[in-house]
């Protein structure tokens, strides 16, 4: 699958996103390495802490199936630059060893990275 199918699949995630409180709408796509695709966006709640993110419901709905190899992510957002992840996402991005991570916004731009660069010093499995 090419960068863009993942990046539109996840602006498709984007417009069910349930964002009342901040306007702030994100989707996002993981990639399994059996080609499967899981899509997620952010769901908020009154009591923000309780929020989830688009990336962590894409990634929660892939392992809650049966996945727990992943190829890459693709997530998206009305930025002004492509959007990056927050560090929980970028957490959980760890525990699941995502190795690619494909920031995008609704203008078209693009960036990717890979997961050491997203998080260099991550806490990881001892």
């Amino acid at each position: 699958m090419e960068d863009k199918d993942l990046i539109a699949a996840a602006k498709k995630y984007r417009e069910n996103a349930y964002a009342p409180y901040s306007k702030f709408k994100v989707g996002a796509a993981v990639l399994t390495k059996k080609g499967n695709v899981y899509g997620g966006c952010n769901i908020e709640n009154s009591s923000f802490p309780v929020t989830n993110c688009a990336e962590r419901t894409a990634i929660f709905k892939a392992v809650s199936e049966g996945e727990q190899a992943f190829a890459a992510i693709a997530l998206i957002a009305d930025t002004p630059g492509p959007c990056s992840p927050c560090g929980a996402c970028r957490q959980v991005m760890v525990e699941f060893k995502i190795p690619r991570i494909i920031m995008a916004n609704m203008k078209g731009d693009v960036k990717v990275v890979t997961l050491e660069e997203i998080m260099p010093y991550a806490f990881t499995e001892f």
